[in-house]
């Protein structure tokens, strides 16, 4: 990430920068893909990026389906899992209900665990 995306004030607006930059898109790109007017577009989604406004979860989730990402991927706080969630997504339906199924099995296995240690200390 450049300088500019690491300062940006809100998870989302680095989200959607970062995703839009990996995909060679302009801001007006983007702004026309989810319906704003061209002469405005560039603005609107510079606002959005920058945290100088929150777009209202309607238009969230339009920017995500135009970047081709999850919506929880533009609010996601941890960049591990942000990534997760973007390879998940590229996943056939039957292959992700697998997969996560497995991993939440493993997680409440870990968990059991966990409490079991800390029980016996």
């Amino acid at each position: 990430m450049n300088f500019e995306t690491m300062h940006s004030s809100t998870v989302l607006g680095r989200r959607m920068r970062s995703r839009r930059e990996m995909l060679e898109w302009s801001q007006e790109k983007v702004g026309v893909q989810i319906g704003i007017d061209e002469s405005a577009s560039r603005a609107r989604i510079s606002r959005y990026e920058l945290g100088t406004h929150e777009p209202p979860v309607k238009t969230a989730r339009l920017i995500a389906r135009a970047l081709g990402v999850p919506l929880a991927y533009l609010y996601c706080e941890d960049d591990e899992t942000a990534a997760l969630l973007l390879q998940l997504e590229n996943l056939p339906q039957p292959q992700r209900r697998m997969m996560l199924a497995s991993w939440r099995a493993e997680i409440e296995d870990a968990i059991c665990a966990t409490t079991l240690m800390d029980n016996a200390q």
